[in-house]
C-alpha cells in the first residue's frame, strides 16, 4: 500500500470521489501543511493557520497507478483556481499534492507539467513533501455517507465515472507464489494445476454450469473464458469454443499417456488448465478447449463489478 495526500477545495466531495476509484484501499479527511499543532475546523477557517484541508489516500499501486489517480484528481477542481474551488474560498480550499515517498516528487512534477500544458494560465496545484498532518474532526469524516444532500461542489456525474473507471496500465490480477498456492488451493487444483492432473468427468464443479460471468486463473485471478463462449460437449468436463485472449494462454506438445495432444497452460501463471481439441462447434471456430474445473474460479456476471471486472463485462453476450 501507499499513501498520497490530495487537496482539492472543500474534503467532503473530493475524499467521497476518490474513495469509489478502484484500488483505492482507504479515505480520511484532514489538515496538511500548516503552522501550528492539533489545529481545529474553527481555527483553520480563520485562514490563519496555513492548513489545506486534505483526503489522505491509501491506495494499492498494483491495482491504480499515482498517475492515473492523480488524472481523476485533477477532474475534480479547477486547477488555475488560487483559494478557491467551487463556492469556497480562503487558503484552507487551495489545491495541493503532498506526497510522503520521495519517488513520488517526478511523478507528481511531471503530471503537472503535463496539466499545464492545457492551460495558458498558470495552474495553482502546488507539490510540496506532507510537512504535517491532522485528522480532521470525526464529524467530517464520510461526509456524504453520512450527510447525502450535503454540500459539494464536485459534479455529481464524476461520482458514476469514478465508480467505473479504472486504470489501463495496471493489472488486478497477480500470481500467487507456490507458498501461496500450497495454503490456498485445495489436494485436488493442487495437482490438477501443479501436476498435470485430470478431474473425473461429470463430477467437477463448471461441467454443467451456465450462468453468466467469467471463468478466471485459479492461481492469479486473470480472467480465462467467458460463459458466452462456454457449450455442452458432452464430455464432463467445462468447454470453451475460445479463450477471452489468445495472449492468456499458451499451447504446449504432449504426448503424455501415449498420446499426442495440445496441452494447454496459462502464460503468466504457467499453471495446467487441459487440453484442446479440432472437434467443437464449426459455427464457433471449430474448437474445444477442454478445461478442468479446478484450474478456474467462476465469477457470476452480478459479482464483477465489485471483485474489480467490470471491463470484462464486454465479452458476455446477452442471452
Amino acid at each position: 500500500m501507499k499513501e498520497i495526500y490530495l487537496a482539492g477545495g472543500c474534503f467532503w466531495g473530493t475524499e467521497a470521489f476518490l474513495s469509489k476509484l478502484k484500488g483505492v484501499e482507504h479515505t480520511e479527511v484532514g489538515y496538511a501543511n500548516g503552522n501550528m499543532e492539533d489545529p481545529t475546523y474553527e481555527l483553520v477557517c480563520t485562514g490563519t493557520t496555513n492548513f489545506a484541508e486534505t483526503v489522505k489516500v491509501v491506495y494499492d499501486e498494483s491495482v491504480i497507478g499515482l498517475s492515473f489517480l492523480l488524472s481523476m484528481y485533477i477532474q475534480t477542481v479547477n486547477p488555475t483556481s488560487i483559494n478557491r474551488q467551487g463556492g469556497d474560498m480562503g487558503t484552507q480550499y487551495r489545491t495541493g499534492i503532498y506526497y510522503t515517498d520521495e519517488e513520488d516528487k517526478q511523478v507528481i512534477l511531471e503530471f503537472l507539467s503535463e496539466v499545464q500544458n492545457q492551460y495558458e494560465e498558470k495552474i495553482a496545484i502546488e507539490s510540496k513533501p506532507l510537512i504535517n498532518y491532522y485528522k480532521a474532526e470525526e464529524y467530517h469524516q464520510k461526509y456524504l455517507e453520512k450527510n447525502p444532500n450535503g454540500y459539494c461542489h464536485i459534479r455529481s456525474d464524476l461520482f458514476e465515472m469514478a465508480k467505473e473507471a479504472s486504470d489501463p496500465s495496471q493489472k488486478i490480477f497477480k500470481t500467487k507464489s507456490k507458498e501461496e498456492l500450497r495454503r490456498d488451493l485445495t489436494s485436488l487444483q493442487w495437482e490438477v494445476t501443479q501436476n498435470n492432473g485430470t478431474e473425473r468427468p461429470f463430477e467437477n464443479e463448471y461441467h454443467d454450469n451456465f450462468k453468466k460471468g467469467i471463468y478466471v486463473d485459479i492461481a492469479s485471478g486473470e480472467p480465462l473464458f467467458s460463459s458466452s463462449d462456454k457449450f455442452d460437449a458432452g464430455c464432463g468436463w467445462p468447454s470453451f469454443s475460445k479463450p477471452i485472449e489468445d495472449s492468456s494462454i499458451e499451447k504446449v506438445d504432449d504426448h503424455s499417456h501415449h498420446m499426442v495432444r495440445i496441452e494447454v497452460r496459462t502464460k503468466d501463471s504457467n499453471i495446467h488448465l487441459g487440453h484442446v481439441f479440432d472437434d467443437g462447434p464449426k459455427v464457433s471456430g471449430g474448437l474445444r478447449y477442454c478445461i478442468n474445473s479446478a484450474s478456474l474460479r467462476f465469477i457470476p456476471f452480478e459479482d464483477m463489478d465489485k471483485e474489480g471486472y467490470h471491463d470484462y463485462k464486454k465479452y458476455i453476450k446477452e442471452q
